[in-house]
């Protein structure tokens, strides 16, 4: 049990790293485009939560579970308002009569 909880957390520190580098390399152009595959990876994200959170093990999982469902889906609908509100800058406005 303590191995794979070592081995769990190397790999969400790892995975921490990885991700700070690759978003902090990515230049303001192309950040928000990125937005819209972040999106669908945090979707994801929202699915395996609700797996994790589902059978009641133990109370730490459903805790954690509940913690990563609300997160995820903060990101989703932060991501979806970001990409909506860019969308609307590339729209014609309409000229009132």
């Amino acid at each position: 049990m303590a191995t794979a909880l070592i081995a769990s957390l190397f790999v969400f520190v790892l995975a921490s790293f990885v991700g700070f580098e690759v978003i902090n390399k990515v230049p303001p152009t192309l950040h928000t485009p990125l937005m819209s595959g972040a999106n669908a990876i945090s979707g994801i994200a929202v699915l395996g939560a609700l797996i994790i959170a589902g059978p009641k093990q133990s109370n730490i999982t459903v805790i954690l579970g509940l913690i990563a469902v609300v997160l995820a889906t903060v990101n989703v609908v932060g991501g979806f308002l970001v990409t909506d509100r860019m969308l609307q800058m590339f729209k014609k406005k309409e000229v009132k009569a």
